[in-house]
């Protein structure tokens, strides 16, 4: 008799579990993501309205006769484009792209564009991956995204290396959207690693932005990358969400209700130190940028308000379910309102009457802020156990034993391998005879050289 009573019961309870669930993710909205971030100023955010331009000008075939020019224009000057490289160029090894020499902001900039759904080769890249496929840096990262960054850097590194040598005073920017936004995001760690290959161009002067980014790189890359790589979510976004192998995320183009509910009630049901533990993982990389632009339970658009942090856990975790997931992911929503905030930070600040020395002040200021709130990163992620995430070294970001200086070890590593050998970086042409050669050697090779990462 007590058996049959209790079989209601346990029915109840597993009821009442699964109304709590949903209402659970019913009330979660993209803003409880960066509730306890801080707030961006004008002087970190001023670049990505820019950016979203230049990777909205790689679409045109004539930038002289835009077909399609936001509000205040790309602000590109035709003469000062350097290259343009299409579908026909590349070839399906990478999305097309430009190369735009920034005068007026000391920059060179290499803009990416995004998945075309059109284009096969476009998929090929993101299909070129499974988890733990591709081990770099003592991480893991997209192996189709990383294959598509070497092949950009190995056709376009001697105009780069002149462009950094003969502008010593302009900083490197690489910048795209959704697909292209991986691209971007490897090319920085790639450039970063092989710094030589641009005539050993300082950190400092390497930039990214990631304009709705991909998941493409492992928890402690996300973090140690962070003073290099920023990455800009627009409110809903589901791309920087969805914790998947990007080859599923396509198909969320087509079903995306069905998918997104299955994967927002797997990773719910993930405990977040499991995830935090998981090194093959992957996750939005660098610094975070979120524009927070509606409330729950309100109707329309409010002014766009940005924050900020360099967070470890916490970072994107659950798919908001929002009409607004797929537009929120659209490079010109982003544009207009990364805009509309940049208008908004200006107006309050009126950071165009602050005296020069005032605004150096400020600009120092925050780089200070942004560093020790890197460092932090760092400290957090090893205290909660992030596999290979190493303590701060004089950059703040990553194991410096290969260039001479002490190493920083992740708990319980050491740099010296089974073998007794230390660790050896790899160069760029093994790199890129590993990634492009079905090489059994190149591939044994790179796999010695990481074994203690």
């Amino acid at each position: 008799m007590s058996i049959i009573c209790g079989v209601p019961l346990l029915e109840c309870v597993y009821c009442l579990a699964c109304a709590r669930w949903a209402w659970k993710r019913c009330l979660h909205t993209a803003g409880h993501d960066s509730e306890t971030w801080g707030i961006a100023t004008a002087e970190e955010f001023e670049p990505v309205p820019r950016l979203c331009c230049y990777i909205l000008a790689v679409y045109e075939e004539d930038l002289r006769h835009p077909l399609f020019e936001p509000p205040g224009g790309y602000g590109i000057n035709p003469d000062w484009l350097i290259l343009r490289k299409t579908y026909e160029n590349t070839q399906g090894h990478a999305p097309p792209y430009i190369l735009y020499l920034d005068h007026d902001h000391a920059d060179i900039v290499l803009a990416i564009r995004g998945l075309n759904l059109a284009k096969e080769s476009d998929y090929q890249v993101l299909l070129d991956n499974k988890l733990g496929k591709k081990k770099f840096d003592g991480g893991y990262v997209h192996n189709g995204l990383l294959k598509a960054a070497g092949w950009v850097l190995e056709a376009e590194c001697d105009i780069l290396k002149e462009l950094v040598e003969k502008h010593p005073n302009y900083t490197l920017t690489f910048a795209g959207h959704s697909l292209g936004s991986g691209v971007a995001a490897m090319l920085a760690l790639v450039v970063v690693r092989h710094h030589d290959k641009l005539g050993n161009i300082d950190r400092r002067r390497i930039r990214c932005y990631a304009i709705a980014p991909a998941r493409c790189m492992s928890l402690n890359l996300a973090v140690r990358y962070a003073d290099v790589i920023n990455s800009v979510v627009l409110q809903d976004d589901f791309l920087p969400r969805t914790a998947t192998p990007l080859e599923d995320i396509f198909k969320s183009v087509f079903c995306l209700p069905c998918l997104l509910c299955m994967r927002c009630m797997r990773d719910t049901c993930i405990p977040e130190e499991k995830m935090l533990r998981d090194p093959r993982r992957l996750y939005a990389p660098g610094r975070l940028y979120h524009i927070v632009e509606r409330k729950p339970f309100r109707l329309g658009r409010f002014p766009p308000v940005v924050r900020t942090a360099v967070p470890v856990d916490g970072r994107f975790e659950h798919i908001v379910l929002s009409c607004n997931a797929t537009s929120d992911h659209a490079i010109i929503w982003i544009e207009r309102e990364a805009r509309r905030a940049m208008d908004l930070m200006l107006e309050k600040d009126r950071i165009m009457e602050i005296p020069a020395k005032q605004r150096m002040e400020r600009q120092e200021t925050l780089a200070r802020e942004h560093s020790e709130e890197h460092k932090a990163a760092l400290q957090r992620a090893v205290t909660l156990s992030v596999p290979h995430a190493y303590l701060p070294s004089r950059y703040g970001t990553f194991d410096e034993h290969e260039d001479g200086d002490n190493s920083h070890k992740s708990t319980g590593e050491s740099s010296v391998g089974s073998s007794g050998k230390s660790k050896t970086k790899v160069s760029w042409n093994e790199l890129i005879e590993c990634l492009f050669e079905k090489d059994e050697s190149g591939l044994m090779l790179l796999k010695e050289s990481h074994r203690d990462d």
